[in-house]
């Protein structure tokens, strides 16, 4: 491992400055997409038309490598972080898209109809009901499009010197020194486990009532032995979810109250 952290003087950063670097350009463009896909994905939920050519568009555009991007944009933003940025910015919509139209049309129309009962207009019933609901799908979205972006981000080195833990494979011919493709590997890898972790641990944060994902064979291998109390603990473990728990409890007391 002599000369792992030995950064070549071109790359003008340090081993900590080319990780900031590198999740700066990973993390920019799904923070981007995710912005252009929250409303896209809402506009093919109430169209429902329209989300099979959006999904359409968004397939082509993946399937154009980011050379091509690259070509096109030169002109325009030169050799900089930006010209990295765009193209995937754009990448992460083909995963985020999708993932925001399954998790908001995953919500029961009775939980709908009953926050409308309640007075909830489409802007906060999108926001209070339909998002929180639509976590944990749009979580599972953003570690797709996360993980991809970081990998991803190595390809800059193809333009200046732009691909922050990617620079290390170029140098790494250059000067013959196979230890900095490894440091650029794994490096990169174990950004991309620290990501996806946090993620999950967002997702455990943001949706404190959905179900542990083992939480069904676990309860199946104590030799299926069941109470009726604890069968139906379960089963209120499994259904609730926030935004349909409150408008069912609190639809029945303005009845009562009236």
């Amino acid at each position: 491992m002599n000369g792992f952290f030995d950064i070549p003087s071109d790359l003008q950063h340090s081993w900590l400055g080319l990780i900031g670097l590198h999740l700066r350009e990973a993390l920019i463009p799904v923070a981007v997409g995710l912005l252009l896909a929250l409303p896209i994905g809402q506009l093919c939920v109430r169209v429902r038309w329209l989300y099979p050519p959006v999904l359409w568009v968004t397939t082509i555009l993946y399937a154009v490598p980011s050379l091509a991007f690259f070509v096109v944009l030169i002109d325009y933003t030169g050799q900089s972080e930006t010209t990295v940025m765009i193209p995937l910015a754009v990448y992460s919509l083909v995963v985020l898209v999708p993932a925001i139209v399954d998790g908001v049309r995953s919500v029961p129309q009775e939980t709908l109809a009953a926050a409308t009962a309640m007075g909830l207009g489409p802007v906060r019933r999108y926001l209070q009901v339909q998002l929180p609901i639509a976590v944990p799908a749009l979580i599972a979205g953003l570690r797709v499009a996360t993980v991809s972006s970081i990998s991803l981000v190595s390809v800059g080195t193809l333009i200046g010197n732009q691909g922050a833990l990617g620079n290390l494979l170029a140098d790494a011919m250059f000067y013959h020194r196979p230890v900095l493709a490894v440091n650029s590997v794994v490096t990169t890898a174990v950004l991309a486990i620290v990501i996806d972790a946090l993620l999950v641990l967002l997702r455990k944060v943001l949706t404190p009532w959905a179900p542990p994902a083992s939480g069904g064979s676990r309860s199946a291998g104590r030799g299926g032995r069941r109470t009726p109390g604890r069968a139906a603990k379960q089963r209120s473990v499994v259904r609730p979810r926030p935004a349909a728990l409150a408008v069912q409890d609190t639809a029945p007391v303005k009845d009562t109250a009236r």
